[in-house]
């Protein structure tokens, strides 16, 4: 939970430059930047991720708490059943909902936070391009990259409600 804390409180901007200064300034593990080889998306997809971990992880688990305390769950150890197959079979299935929900909201902050991230580290991405647009004032191609942000965000969302309907039997039968 200490990392997850990390992650949820540190911007992105910071924790790019801190990994940059440790793996490849400090031990030279990593490159600092640019797009030449896999190890190359190593510290960007670090630094996009860990924010997004640290939210769903303290999520997960303040759900999964709730859950553990339903009569279901009791029941389901009376039943003689292993603290596993509580844990997996019933707990979690039922606790996912919010944390889906969370997950298709984070797809639109880690969009936000890819302008930053591909900034930092060099690399041509999306957010580059809305960024080089804005600057040379192109609104065709400033359109383009927002309607393709907008159409992921879109997708994230259509992804976490086709995720309900696996998670909630409720929703199955309306």
């Amino acid at each position: 939970m200490g990392s997850a804390l990390l992650g949820v409180s540190m911007p992105v901007f910071w924790s790019g430059l801190l990994l940059q200064y440790i793996f490849a300034f400090t031990l030279g593990w990593l490159p600092v930047s640019g797009f030449d080889n896999p190890l190359c998306l190593i510290m960007p997809a670090v630094v996009l991720g860990w924010g997004a971990a640290g939210t769903i992880a303290r999520l997960t688990r303040s759900s999964l708490l709730e859950v553990m305390g339903n009569d279901y769950i009791r029941t389901a150890r009376a039943k003689g059943l292993s603290a596993l197959a509580v844990l997996f079979n019933h707990a979690l299935k039922n606790s996912f909902l919010p944390v889906v929900t969370v997950m298709a909201i984070q797809v639109a902050s880690m969009l936000s936070g890819s302008v930053i991230t591909e900034t930092i580290f060099s690399i041509p991405g999306i957010g580059r391009i809305a960024v080089n647009a804005i600057q040379t004032r192109d609104l065709p191609l400033l359109q383009g990259s927002i309607l393709f942000t907008t159409l992921l965000v879109i997708l994230g969302n259509l992804a976490a409600d086709m995720m309900y309907f696996f998670l909630d039997p409720r929703i199955k039968n309306k």
